[in-house]
């Protein structure tokens, strides 16, 4: 076998390869895409045409039909706001308090703090269900049934978002930046305010993408707490007339997909940041 001969056989299969990877990546973002997709399609067909014959990827002309059920079965748009106030109150303040806890846990050294970090990453393997019956009786004796505050309040310290913002910290922060901040008179707050923030703002945009998708998905919280209607979040609306005889399944198909429009946005808001530079504004 000659070189040439050789190069050929080694470029081929690199080719093939590179083709496979492809072809395997490409099956996958289809298999993960749709599911959205199909909820879209039978967001404009009925019952009628959906149950009826084989699978028919054509949109059908029922969305009018279909957004007018919407609105007859539910207060869809109430569902909406409160559950786009509970997500965005409930990311905002968890940002704030999961990246100072994260600072603290990377930078500053303190009594208990190994044990801390140890006990917050433990709690991340308890199942969310284990947790229902103390969430409730916790929330009812502070008062807050029944509240939006309830179902934000207690996640907007999250053991994952700590621990996400400690490790950007350790791996993204220079010691050498806080030093010279503190040479120059800065004190803790101003530091991470001023020279911290800017440089977790990739960190901060990953955590708020997790964040803002579970308070949006959240449904068992907001089931266990919230009873009535005008205070219900979309999750739980979109739910609660899935059991009723002859349900409008094409109405819920459209609900269903209007109420992902939101995290579209935010994923493609917050994701610019995450690929921005690691010291965008930190060097000012």
């Amino acid at each position: 076998m000659t070189h040439s001969q050789a190069r050929f056989i080694v470029n081929t299969y690199h080719i093939a390869g590179k083709l496979i990877v492809r072809i395997f990546l490409g099956l996958f973002a289809i298999i993960t895409v749709f599911p959205f997709v199909w909820s879209a399609i039978l967001a404009t067909h009925d019952r009628t045409t959906m149950f009826t014959g084989g699978i028919d990827f054509s949109f059908g002309d029922k969305i009018e039909t279909n957004y007018a059920s919407l609105l007859s079965i539910m207060d869809f748009w109430s569902g909406m706001m409160n559950s786009v106030s509970i997500s965005v109150i409930g990311t905002t303040i968890s940002l704030l308090f999961c990246s100072m806890a994260g600072y603290a846990l990377a930078v500053f050294t303190f009594r208990g703090k190994t044990a801390i970090f140890s006990v917050m990453i433990g709690s991340m393997m308890i199942p969310p269900v284990l947790t229902l019956i103390p969430y409730y009786m916790v929330i009812s004796a502070m008062g807050l049934a029944n509240t939006h505050v309830a179902v934000w309040l207690p996640f907007t310290i999250n053991p994952f978002g700590i621990f996400l913002i400690r490790q950007y910290v350790v791996a993204s922060v220079p010691k050498d930046l806080l030093e010279a901040a503190k040479l120059d008179g800065a004190n803790a707050l101003r530091t991470y305010w001023s020279i911290v923030l800017p440089l977790l703002r990739p960190g901060l945009a990953t955590l708020a993408i997790v964040q803002f998708v579970f308070l949006w998905n959240n449904f068992l919280q907001p089931l266990v707490v919230l009873n009535s209607p005008e205070k219900m979040v979309i999750t739980q609306m979109l739910r609660s007339v899935q059991g009723v005889p002859n349900t409008p399944w094409g109405a819920v198909m459209l609900g269903t997909t209007i109420s992902i429009l939101p995290l579209l946005a935010i994923y493609m808001t917050a994701s610019k940041q995450m690929i921005a530079g690691l010291t965008s504004g930190a060097v000012k």
